[in-house]
Order: structure tokens, then sequence, then C-alpha cells
């Protein structure tokens, strides 16, 4: 990319290429990120911090480095709040691929809950999840059928469940549609996670329905993360934001993956 076409980014592009010049070289610095983009530093410093406040990286003297992974040692609450107007655009669309009556699989993370939020209109559903936050959330949707939570054990700082229990539970229902999010995405590693007790859980999600949907916001896209879930040809769409890398959505698409841009 010319200095010249970086200079032309909106905000969110240049915040999305700022990330993944840190996944790349795990520091960068404000009088060097000016100059590429041909903005200020005052600019930079800008971008920086708020990049900080969401989890994403780590101000440091003149620059910053490469701290994705304070976003996994948040609380689940504090994820919830982070990139919140990208979840919830993702969410808008994961819903209206739903229709009245479908059985649908929640995995456990904030994408998902944002997705239940969205789905108040709809009537006769069957939710089956792993999420703690998502089956309360339930509780809320006054036209619901029926709410199953998958039983096993707690991770009570995420809010999920997990284990063979929760397998078991698993392997006596389809579904119309999975909603799933990953920690990671790309069509290298496919689809990953922090959380490898939820790995096998997520697997046998994706066996048990007929169109596989994945939830995650830009950041997430061309990650790999410390436990394969499956590869990225098992899903049929992903959902993402606009400003997501073009190249890796590229590489998805070839693989076959209907990829929604919002």
């Amino acid at each position: 990319m010319t200095e010249k076409i970086l200079g032309e980014l909106d905000i969110d592009q240049r915040r999305a290429t700022i990330l993944e010049l840190l996944q790349q070289e795990s520091k960068v610095k404000v009088t060097e990120l000016s100059k590429r983009f041909g903005i200020s530093e005052v600019t930079i410093r800008g971008d920086l911090d708020e990049l900080e406040e969401q989890g994403l990286l780590q101000r440091v003297h003149g620059g910053a480095i490469s701290t994705y992974k304070n976003y996994y040692n948040m609380t689940f609450r504090g994820r919830v709040e982070t990139n919140k107007e990208e979840k919830r655009r993702i969410a808008v669309e994961a819903a209206a691929m739903i229709s009245d009556g479908d059985t649908i699989i929640l995995g456990s993370g904030t994408t998902p809950l944002y997705v239940m939020r969205e789905l108040k209109n709809h009537k006769n559903l069957i939710i089956i999840t792993n999420s703690l936050s998502i089956a309360y959330e339930a509780g809320f949707h006054p036209h619901l059928h029926v709410v199953v939570m998958l039983g096993g054990n707690i991770n009570i700082q995420y809010e999920f469940v997990s284990g063979d229990d929760a397998i078991r539970q698993l392997s006596k229902y389809k579904a119309d549609k999975l909603i799933l999010s990953s920690d990671g995405v790309s069509s290298e590693h496919g689809i990953t996670t922090y959380h490898h007790l939820e790995a096998e859980l997520y697997r046998q999600m994706i066996r048990k329905a007929d169109k596989r949907i994945l939830v995650s916001d830009y950041t997430k896209i061309g990650r790999g993360n410390f436990a394969q879930i499956e590869d990225v040809d098992k899903i049929d769409c992903l959902i993402t934001n606009d400003n997501a890398n073009k190249e890796e959505l590229e590489a998805m698409r070839e693989k076959g993956v209907e990829i929604r841009l919002v």
C-alpha cells in the first residue's frame, strides 16, 4: 500500500491498518506512522490512545506495543463494551438471517450476546446455548418458544459452560442455524480460540447445524490463536466489519465462505 493510498484511509481503516502493523511487527512508532499515513503525530497519538482504551494495544514512550492478549484478560463485561458498535452492526445482520420458528445454537462470546439482543422481535425460536449471559438475556424475550441451557463445567470469568456433559447434551439436538464467534479466524489457521476446553463443544455445534454463521469483528480477522476449532471452510458464512483485512477475506471467499461486510 503506497503512502498516498494510506493517507486516503478513513479513521476506522487507518486504525485497522495500525493493528495489522502491530500484528506483523509487535511495535509501532508515532513518528513512523505519521509519515506512513501522511497525517500529524497528534492524530496518530489519538488513534493509539483510542485503541489502547479498547484493550487492543499498550501505549509506550513514542509509540505502542502489541498486547491484544489484554482483551482476553478482561472480564466478560469488559469485553462486551469493547468494539460494541462493530459487534452491534454484525448482530443486526446475523439476526436478519434468522426466521421465526428457527432452532438456533448460540455459542458463547460477546458478539452472540449482541445477536441475542437483536432477536427480540422474532417469534417461536428455540435457543440452545452454552452461554450463561445469553440464557439470562433470553429471559427478556417474550416470544421465544424454548431456551435450552447446556450443562457442564462453568467458566465464571467468561460466563460459558463446556466439558463432556455439555457435549453429550448437545448430541441430542439438531439446529437450523448456528451463530458462533471466535477469538481468531484466518484462511491458514481456521477458526481458533484461546479456550481449548470449549473447542470440542464448538466443533460439535458446527456439526449439529444446517447453516453455520461465524460472527467476528474486524480485529479477529487474520488471527490464529491457541486452539483450532475447525478449518474455515466448515462455516457457511462470515459476518464481519467492512474494515477487516481484505486479503484474508478474499482467501476465505476462495475456500467457499460467504462473506458479509457491515
